[in-house]
């Protein structure tokens, strides 16, 4: 199998699915109007997708073992299709928020469960190119997500229906994958009979480099998460700018991650995971700061740019992290993610809540508070050392050993 294909297939598929989260993200309006919700009522909506991607995290790694990557990341977009065509005819048409919330668990769902599926096929892809390629993937899906907030935004401006507008995403997104997945490689734990020995979820979770890796993706998850939730906010709350600058804040921050995840692979072949990101995470913890403190807006928007640039290795270097043996990555990839998610749910009422008694700029501040003692999780991103045959011990292959 070409892995010039397959890498292209893995690129396809992340942009895929952040194009299917953004784009249902991207109607919420229209969604509410439609359903008359209130923001409470709305809110609680919208925890039916996120209860669909933390269920779908914890088994989506023995469906990958029994299914291979190719299938499960199928059938999950598969599921994702169904669910955006659901949400988006029962705020349409029916006007039924309880199918909405089918519809949203069915979007979470599949995508818990490609996050996994993708990444642990994305892993195998850069072993094989022998460079780091993984933050690109992740770039992929930020550009995916342009483009879904994109179509979206053009959509309830050209006053299409929300319906009309999820069904033809669903039909990109669905049809789309099935061809990309085409291209992935060969399932070599499948053809081997299955798990590697040792394996198994239940022990993925006792293992401390496992769970170390995982605590680290919480913390670079919050970070970025973070930013994501409360940016605009806090810009013109505690910045005094309006709304227009405040998502042009928001737009400074992804435009800055998506920029690093491409650039920053060559920095990671070239000096090693820790060292690169004990670098980016003091740059995200201080252009956090600078933010909070800066007295105008362009040095706060350079304090957006160098959180952003900061912030953007972690999650996906973390995940390559997880997979670096790869008859273990799906069981591995399944426990970090599902540690990693945990900060998007805490997450949000976490700032939430600060923002009531300090302000929600202030409240920012939490994040290098959380960066700080994450720089000790860093030595944990490096490689096993696997025993020779001459019983001397020497790091995993990995195109970021150093």
């Amino acid at each position: 199998m070409n892995v010039v294909a397959a890498r292209n297939g893995v690129a396809a598929t992340f942009g895929l699915n952040g194009l299917a989260v953004a784009s249902w993200f991207a109607r919420v309006p229209a969604a509410r109007d439609a359903l008359g919700l209130t923001a409470g009522e709305l809110g609680l909506l919208m925890l039916s997708l996120s209860a669909g991607a933390v269920l779908a995290l914890p088994v989506a790694g023995l469906v990958a073992h029994r299914l291979g990557a190719a299938r499960t990341v199928a059938t999950a977009a598969l599921a994702m299709a169904a669910g955006l065509v659901l949400a988006g005819r029962a705020a349409g048409a029916w006007g039924w928020a309880p199918a909405v919330g089918v519809g949203l668990f069915a979007i979470g769902f599949g995508a818990g469960s490609c996050e996994v599926a993708m990444n642990v096929e994305a892993a195998a892809v850069e072993r094989r190119l022998g460079r780091t390629i993984m933050p690109r993937f992740h770039a992929a899906w930020s550009l995916g997500t342009v483009a879904g907030a994109g179509l979206g935004a053009a959509a309830a401006r050209l006053g299409v229906p929300i319906a009309a507008h999820l069904a033809v995403i669903a039909a990109i997104v669905g049809g789309g994958t099935l061809m990309a997945v085409r291209s992935f490689l060969p399932d070599e734990r499948a053809a081997a009979g299955g798990a590697g020995k040792g394996g198994g979820l239940l022990a993925a979770w006792r293992e401390p480099r496992t769970v170390l890796i995982g605590l680290l993706v919480l913390v670079m998850a919050f970070t970025e998460g973070t930013a994501n939730d409360w940016l605009a906010v806090a810009f013109v709350d505690g910045h005094g700018v309006g709304e227009a600058a405040g998502a042009a804040s928001f737009g400074v921050f992804v435009a800055a991650m998506t920029v690093g995840r491409t650039a920053g692979t060559v920095a990671l072949d070239r000096w090693g995971r820790p060292k690169v990101l004990w670098a980016t995470m003091a740059l995200a913890a201080a252009g956090a700061a600078v933010t909070v403190y800066a007295d105008s807006l362009p040095l706060a928007l350079a304090g957006v740019a160098l959180w952003g640039v900061g912030a953007c290795l972690g999650f996906p270097v973390g995940m390559s992290a997880a997979a670096d043996e790869e008859s273990r990555a799906p069981d591995r990839v399944s426990v970090v993610a599902v540690i990693g998610y945990t900060s998007f749910l805490a997450g949000p009422p976490l700032v939430g809540l600060l923002g009531d008694r300090v302000g929600v700029l202030r409240a920012l501040l939490v994040v290098p508070l959380l960066i700080v003692p994450a720089l000790a999780l860093v030595p944990a991103l490096r490689p096993p050392r696997v025993a020779t045959p001459a019983g001397h011990t020497e790091p995993a292959r990995s195109p970021t050993a150093i």
